[in-house]
C-alpha cells in the first residue's frame, strides 16, 4: 500500500474519531446545561453545510472531465 493512501486512511479515521467525540461531548453538555440545546443549532448547520458541499461535488458534471480520459 502506498504511503499516501495509508496516511489518507489514517487521517480519515482520526477525523471521524474526533468528530464523534466532539458531537458526543456536545450532546452530553446540552443535556446537562440549561439552554444547552442551543449549542446544537450551529453544529447542525455545520453538518448540513458539509453535507451540501459533498453532494454538490459528487453531482457536478464539471468534475467528471477526468472520467473520460483514457490512460
Amino acid at each position: 500500500m502506498p504511503l499516501d493512501k495509508f496516511v489518507l486512511i489514517l487521517v480519515c479515521c482520526l477525523a471521524g474519531t474526533v468528530a464523534t467525540f466532539w458531537l458526543t461531548t456536545l450532546i452530553l453538555t446540552a443535556i446537562s446545561v440549561p439552554y444547552g440545546w442551543l449549542a446544537l443549532i450551529p453544529a447542525g448547520l455545520v453538518g448540513y453545510i458539509i453535507y451540501r458541499v459533498i453532494q454538490e461535488r459528487l453531482r457536478s458534471a464539471d468534475d467528471d472531465h477526468y472520467d473520460k480520459v483514457e490512460y
